[in-house]
């Protein structure tokens, strides 16, 4: 698609004036991992970037401009304006994927290795495909649904909380003897693109309405939370910063 057709006269001026890498987002959990992930190269690799933040409560995303650069109206959006013509990626997993691959040559959140490389995507894809769904089910089914269904919040929140535990075997090394401080490589593993997926949904288990009992089969997956959320471009990509002003 060539950048005539990419922008159009509603296009925001700071979406279609962008320079380089320009994200459109919302602080949602999806919104953070790319957040997360451009806050991290900026300490690691000088990462330059521009933000225009949209309430898709009035479904900005599904207007004609947004549309052009994402067909499936959903945030976040990235756009790399440093291509030509610029390059729109949808899908925070392809996001991520994308960034590592153009501005993280070194492989600071990636890997250099190929089956641990394939092991990140194995994790990425675990939590694009079975986590993120059910978890988000469990918030429309408890926060937004028009009738409350017990079937559907009871199925969702099991199923996440299934999920939950195939975190927690993979942290803990129940299987393999050695417990682990991140999801991929040797070892204990390595703060990747993995974790930075997975991180921002997990975290928000308490305000998707579990309890810290049902919480206590998984020791190793809450130290996790906290241990990926010490870090000070963690902070910052959750942060006032992709808050609509």
């Amino acid at each position: 698609m060539s950048s005539n057709n990419l922008y159009i006269s509603e296009t925001p001026a700071d979406v279609k004036n962008a320079k380089g890498l320009h994200l459109i987002t919302q602080n949602t959990p999806n919104g953070q991992a790319t957040q997360i992930l451009l806050e991290e190269l900026a300490d690691t690799h000088n990462a330059e970037w521009t933000t225009t933040v949209i309430n898709i409560s009035t479904n900005e995303q599904k207007k004609e401009w947004f549309l052009r650069l994402n067909p499936n109206g959903r945030i976040p959006t990235l756009v790399d304006n440093s291509q030509s013509p610029p390059f729109p990626v949808i899908e925070t997993s392809a996001q991520m994927l994308y960034l590592i691959k153009f501005f993280d040559k070194d492989d600071t959140f990636g890997f250099k290795d190929e089956l641990e490389r394939n092991e990140a995507l194995q994790w990425m894809f675990f939590w694009h495909g079975g986590g993120a769904p059910y978890q988000g089910q469990v918030n429309h089914f408890t926060k937004a649904a028009p009738e409350k269904i017990p079937y559907a919040i009871n199925r969702y929140k099991n199923e996440t909380l299934r999920v939950y535990g195939v975190l927690e075997i993979r942290l803990s090394g129940q299987y393999t003897g050695e417990p682990r401080d991140y999801l991929v490589g040797h070892g204990k593993g390595k703060y990747s693109v993995a974790d930075i997926k997975t991180w921002p949904w997990v975290k928000g288990w308490e305000r998707t309405g579990f309890t810290q009992e049902d919480m206590k089969p998984f020791p190793h997956l809450l130290k996790w939370i906290d241990r990926i959320a010490e870090r000070p471009a963690v902070q910052r990509g959750i942060g006032d910063k992709y808050v609509q002003k």
